[in-house]
C-alpha cells in the first residue's frame, strides 16, 4: 500500500514523511526549534529569510503535527495525482512561503513573536482539492458539509480570527494559504475554474 502512495503521489509522499521527521527530531532539539521557526522580526533585520520554508517542518507538539499531517494525508496525495507532480511541488512550497509573507510583515516590529508548522501549505492542499470536488463531503466537529461551504466558514472564521483571536493560533497563515492555493491553481491547471463551474452547476442539473 505505501508502493502504490509513492508510486501515485511522490512528491506528496517525500514531503509527508519529511515533515513528520523534522518534526519529531526538533520535539526533543529545542535549538533546532529555534534556529528552524518564522521570526518576523529577524526576518525584517534582514535575516533568516529560510525560516520561510524551514518554519513549515516542524510542528508545537503532537497534536498539532497530528492535525496537519491527517488533512494533508487525505487531500494531498488525492491532489498530486490530479493537478500533477511538479505542479503540486510548486504549490506547496510557494504557498509555504507566501503564506506566512502577511505574517513577517504585520509582527516585523515584535521581537517575541515567532511562528511555526505547515499548516498555510496544507490549507493551500486543501483549498486546491476544493476547487476540484467543491460538493464532496468534509467531517468538521462530526458534522458533515459540502467543501464548498466549508471553505466559505473556514475563510470567514480565519479573518474572525486574525482580528479578534488570543489563542496563539497564526490564523493569517492559514487565510493566505487558502488564497494561495486557489489562485495557484488557477495558474498552474488550465480549465480548473470552468471544472469547478460545471461541478456546482451539477446540483441543479
Amino acid at each position: 500500500m505505501l508502493l502504490e502512495y509513492w508510486n501515485a503521489a511522490p512528491v506528496a509522499s517525500i514531503i509527508f514523511l519529511f515533515t513528520i521527521a523534522t518534526s519529531i527530531y526538533a520535539f526533543n532539539n529545542p535549538q533546532l526549534f529555534g534556529k528552524f521557526m518564522l521570526h518576523p522580526y529577524s526576518i525584517a533585520k534582514g535575516g533568516k529569510l529560510y525560516t520561510f520554508i524551514t518554519s513549515g517542518l516542524i510542528h508545537a507538539d503532537w497534536m498539532h503535527l497530528f492535525f496537519n499531517m491527517f488533512t494533508f494525508f487525505f487531500f494531498a496525495f488525492r491532489l498530486e495525482t490530479i493537478i500533477g507532480h511538479w505542479q503540486f511541488g510548486v504549490l506547496y512550497l510557494v504557498s509555504l512561503i507566501v503564506s506566512d509573507i502577511p505574517t513577517a510583515i504585520k509582527h516585523r516590529e515584535n521581537y517575541g513573536y515567532s511562528s511555526l508548522g505547515a499548516s498555510g501549505a496544507v490549507s493551500a492542499v486543501l483549498f486546491s482539492y476544493i476547487l476540484f470536488d467543491p460538493l464532496n463531503l468534509i467531517l468538521v466537529m462530526f458534522i458533515p458539509m459540502p467543501a464548498i461551504l466549508f471553505a466559505v466558514l473556514y475563510l470567514a472564521y480565519c479573518m474572525y480570527m486574525s482580528k479578534n483571536g488570543r489563542d496563539h493560533i497564526n490564523h493569517d497563515a492559514h487565510f493566505f494559504g487558502a488564497l494561495t492555493g486557489l489562485i495557484l491553481t488557477v495558474i498552474l491547471v488550465p480549465g480548473a475554474v470552468a471544472h469547478f463551474i460545471n461541478q456546482l452547476s451539477s446540483i441543479w442539473q
